[in-house]
């Protein structure tokens, strides 16, 4: 089977959570990664949904990256059929720190800045994930579940929960030092 849409990335830290119980579909979404590579370039890049009131809008929804191309790259050839398909590509300077037992990330994208940090870290695990309908793609690479996970949002602590499963169908508060979507 040929395999023409693709993204793999290095220095992966992944934050889906929501911000009170009873809330069905993630609020909060960090999933960034120190570089990510496409078929076309190369770029710190990920997407990023904060919905700080779940019966409105959101804030901030996107593909971000440093790099436009490789951002508008994610919607239409990874995420194709599900919510975010379409959504905006948003121009984002994203750090990645990464040690043994923490991982953490700061991202500058629409005149927000977010800051998740994971600790306790799990050792890393190999996954490899068929399709499903949220994540229509099939994921294989390194994971390590944090036992534990903060958000701050313009510098303010946010509570949070963190639900078992994401929507990618693994943990929902994971460094992901290494991995890859194809379709």
């Amino acid at each position: 089977m040929a395999v023409t849409q693709w993204m793999s990335w290095e220095g992966g830290v992944d934050l889906i959570a929501v911000t009170a119980s009873g809330i069905e579909m993630p609020n909060v979404i960090v999933h960034v990664a120190r570089m990510v590579h496409t078929p076309v370039g190369s770029a710190p890049a990920g997407i990023v949904l904060w919905q700080p009131d779940p019966s409105a809008p959101p804030a901030v929804c996107g593909f971000v990256s440093s790099n436009p191309e490789v951002a508008a790259y994610f919607g239409p050839q990874i995420f194709a059929g599900t919510p975010f398909e379409h959504a905006p590509v948003l121009e984002a300077k994203i750090e990645i720190f990464s040690g043994s037992d923490a991982c953490s990330a700061r991202v500058e994208v629409a005149g927000h800045v977010f800051e998740t940090s994971l600790t306790g870290l799990a050792p890393a695990e190999l996954i490899q994930r068929a399709p499903i309908v949220t994540a229509p793609f099939t994921q294989q690479g390194l994971e390590a579940p944090a036992a534990a996970a903060t958000l701050k949002v313009n510098g303010q602590p946010v509570d949070i929960i963190i639900p078992p499963v994401g929507i990618t169908g693994g943990p929902c508060a994971v460094s992901a030092p290494c991995g890859l979507y194809a379709r």
